[in-house]
Formats: C-alpha cells, structure tokens, sequence
C-alpha cells in the first residue's frame, strides 16, 4: 500500500504553529487570567500597603543640591545625584535613572510601577525629605502588566513580539483547519460560533 507523503510545506505550517503555541503558552495563561480579573475589578478587594519615609537631609548634602538647583541655566528634568541617590539607598528607596523635576524649592521624583506607586519631594527650603510608597498586591501587578501599565520599554517590545507570535498560531490554525476540516465535520459550525457569539453580544448587549 502505497503512503502519500506529506508535502514539505504543509510540515512548514505545523512547525510553524507548534512553535508559536510553544511560545505563547505562558503568555496567553497570563493575559487569560489577567483578562478576568480585570474583567472583575470591582469584586476584587484590593489591600494597598503604603509605607512613609519623613527625614531631615544631611546639612553637606542639601547645601550640594540647593547650589545644583539654583545654578543657573539648571535643568528642569535632571537624575539625582550620586550622593542623594546613595543616601536614599541606604534606606531602602531605589530611584533607579529616572528623571526628577528640579525646580529652587523642591525636587520631585514620581516613581509609578506596576502594581503600585511611589514618590519623594525634598523640600529644599525647609530640608525635609517625604517618601511615599504603595504597593497594591500581586493581582494588581498583573493587571498591569496585562495593560503595559508603567512596565517600560522591554516589557512593551515583549507584548508586541508576544501579539506577532500569537498571529502566526491562529494563522496557521485556519490554514491547518482549511486543509483538514473537511474530514470533521464539526469543525466550521464550532469555528463559526468563535466569530458569531461575540458579533451578537457586542451588538445585542454592549451599550453605545
């Protein structure tokens, strides 16, 4: 009996798609988690934590930023200086490169993440340091990271490459469907419902 081989780019198109469902597999878990849990935003109970930091500045240091800041020709936008950001590290504060907004009376530095918040204004008259951060809880990270909400430059570059990778799975998903379908027949009344459920909900149920 005589085997019909399989043409070399039908075994393309099921590399292609056990390749990018091998890629996707984490990813679509998360955002089809994350989905619902936004989805149900409002039944969640979040439990913010927010910690306070209130300390006088060493009197070297706000002289070195109060002559920073009121030199002339000062940035607005600038990064703290090396000996602010050390200062901070030692108790517990990360600013990372972000840039503060410097202005004669104050420095401000917004630090939003995903999750949570945080910010420091040093009143450079008075030299008070103020810190406040808060941390939302772990569902709140991901519901962040579901929106690229604060997250940076790598993770949108991720959710871009992770978009393109779930394109080529469905793509070659209908291609794979197209050629075998016709030996189930359950298989274009299924896939016509994936299409037709959500066009009905959206114009019976979705308010304008």
């Amino acid at each position: 009996m005589t085997r019909l081989r399989t043409p070399d780019w039908l075994g393309s198109v099921r590399q292609w798609h056990w390749v990018s469902s091998a890629l996707c597999l984490v990813g679509l878990l998360l955002f089809a988690v994350t989905g619902i849990t936004l989805n149900h935003a409002g039944q969640i109970e979040a439990r913010p934590v927010t910690t306070t930091v209130e300390q006088a500045l060493p009197d070297a240091l706000l002289q070195s930023l109060r002559q920073q800041a009121g030199a002339e020709g000062a940035p607005e936008e600038a990064r703290l200086p090396t000996a602010l950001r050390h200062w901070l590290g030692e108790r517990a504060i990360a600013t990372g490169g972000r840039l503060a907004q410097w202005s004669v009376d104050e420095i401000y530095l917004a630090m939003p993440r995903p999750g949570g918040d945080a910010w420091l204004a040093i009143d450079l008259r008075a030299g008070e340091l103020l810190y406040e951060d808060t941390d939302r809880g772990v569902i709140s990270y991901l519901n962040d990271l579901h929106k690229g909400r604060n997250t940076g430059v790598a993770w949108r570059w991720f959710i871009d490459l992770f978009s393109v990778a779930c394109l080529v799975f469905t793509a070659t998903g209908l291609w794979l469907l197209l050629r075998h379908g016709a030996a189930r027949p359950a298989t274009w009344p299924v896939a016509g419902l994936g299409l037709v459920i959500p066009v009905l909900l959206a114009i019976l149920f979705v308010h304008r």
